[in-house]
């Protein structure tokens, strides 16, 4: 496409790719300089053009050999362009926003499995996937030069849906800026990344974004806390809860520890739900989804239907390789995920719990005492490990973990994760619940000597494995 057509401007340049970024530019491509989160990009000009880059998108002038095209505010023309160079993808999908401090990754990926693999793409913590195309992404909201790429993507691939996370800091950094949501969906509010947003009002006024986006419905859970005070920013909106006057009442939850079976009620009439899905908390997400797609003019019917089959990677995920005790690999980091998370295992027959989890660094220090106390209150052995400690000291994460709990004996701190679950694992009696919470089906950890290769649900397996071929009676103090 040339220059002339994703800008107003007189360079009539064909233009084959676009970057915001020098790491990933290729010869040919126009280099937008935009002033992300930690950088400057018009500081990486020189990298730029010696990588190719054929023209330039400045907010002032700049002494180079390629041609570039001025403006106020490079940032504030990415939806254009991006939009432009991919032929508006975004126009073709209904997106389908998906915010909450906890559930946003189970409730979209239940959108995306009741639609089908052909029918819709997903976006968020699992990276991006519709049949024929899918890959990783650096955040649960992507970038928009990501964003749209992936839309692209989708349409190409023949979808007509998008089940999408979008983050509090999503909408704090402007990577939804431009879009439509055809329906827009709060699973539940809690303090969270107030590193970034100060407030918790601050926060809530983020994830309210998302409605005011929303052509359609919006869709909220009248058993939130916050639940009213998201009713300003919709123009139309659905309830879901465990009340009658919900659209969508959640009547009755059976659990067992390998699924549930789920009541819900629907214009006068109830739908028996049998699925794979685990906890009260997902009988919410369920019903989220559900409504969603009801106000998309989806029937009742035929999505009961296609609940049975429903899995999410890295979210309650049970490892079950013949031993004699349960392994559960979950996302729950949060203080709300982790109480909706051991309210489930108080329906369990198990014997002791063991935890592992950590906290991630340079994050949000404010709920890791009580992420700390929470963990101790409901575990018979909490074992602390690092998270994503980035740059920050694993010592000073441990100690803001555990102020609380210095009284406490039934806790330990493991610093290495993969040392913690393999201990964890070898100290299971017959009965007991191994509980590994805080980054689910994510591949990865972010430490000071940078980014490397590591899976819970990896790590666990081999453990059990382990454990299986050279088993030795567990030396675990007994439960107080």
């Amino acid at each position: 496409m040339k220059l002339n057509e994703l800008i107003d401007c007189d360079i009539n340049l064909e233009i084959k790719g676009l970057s915001t970024n020098t790491r990933d530019l290729k010869p040919g491509d126009l280099f937008i300089c935009i002033k992300g989160a930690s950088a400057d990009r018009h500081n990486y000009i020189p990298q730029a053009i010696e990588k190719g880059a054929i023209a330039l998108i400045t907010n002032r002038d700049v002494d180079v050999s390629v041609p570039y095209v001025k403006v106020d505010d490079p940032d504030r023309y990415l939806d254009q362009i991006y939009s432009r160079f991919y032929n508006h993808p975004e126009s073709k999908l209904k997106i389908i926003g998906v915010t909450g401090t906890d559930g946003k990754t189970s409730t979209a990926t239940i959108i995306q499995q009741l639609l089908g693999d052909e029918r819709c793409g997903y976006i968020g913590t699992n990276g991006y996937y519709c049949k024929g195309f899918k890959g990783k992404t650096d955040n649960t909201t992507p970038a928009k030069e990501e964003l749209y790429y992936i839309f692209d993507g989708f349409v190409k691939n023949g979808c007509e849906y998008v089940a999408m996370e979008t983050s509090s800091e999503g909408f704090y950094y402007g990577r939804t800026d431009g879009l439509s949501f055809v329906t827009g969906l709060l699973t539940n509010i809690d303090s969270e990344h107030l590193n970034t947003h100060k407030t918790l009002e601050n926060y809530i006024d983020c994830k309210k974004q998302l409605f005011r986006q929303t052509i359609g419905y919006s869709i909220l859970n009248s058993n939130d806390k916050h639940f009213e005070d998201c009713i300003d920013a919709c123009s139309k909106y659905l309830t879901y809860g465990y009340l009658t006057s919900d659209e969508l009442q959640i009547c009755n939850t059976i659990l067992f520890p390998d699924h549930s079976v789920y009541t819900y009620g629907y214009k006068g009439k109830q739908y028996e739900i049998r699925t794979m899905l685990l906890g009260k908390f997902n009988a919410e997400n369920l019903a989220a989804a559900i409504l969603a797609l009801l106000s998309n003019g989806f029937k009742m019917e035929d999505l009961a239907k296609r609940t049975s089959n429903i899995r999410i990677e890295g979210r309650m995920e049970a490892l079950d390789l013949g031993q004699d005790f349960y392994c559960l690999v979950d996302y729950a980091h949060t203080p709300n995920g982790l109480r909706r998370l051991y309210e489930f295992t108080t329906t369990l027959d198990v014997e002791r719990i063991i935890t592992v989890i950590g906290q991630a660094g340079e994050r949000d220090p404010y709920k890791r005492k009580e992420v700390g106390k929470i963990v101790a209150d409901n575990s018979d052995l909490a074992i602390f490990t690092y998270e994503d400690p980035r740059n920050e000291a694993i010592e000073n994460i441990m100690n803001d973990i555990t102020v609380k709990i210095r009284d406490y004996n039934n806790y330990m701190i493991i610093n290495d994760r993969h040392d913690a679950i393999a201990y964890a694992i070898n100290n299971a009696k017959s009965k007991d619940l191994v509980l590994i919470l805080g980054k689910g089906a994510e591949n990865y950890q972010r430490l000071k000597e940078g980014v490397i290769y590591f899976s819970d649900i990896e790590e666990a397996t081999k453990a059990i494995k382990n454990r299986l071929a050279y088993y030795t009676e567990p030396t675990l103090l007994d439960k107080k």
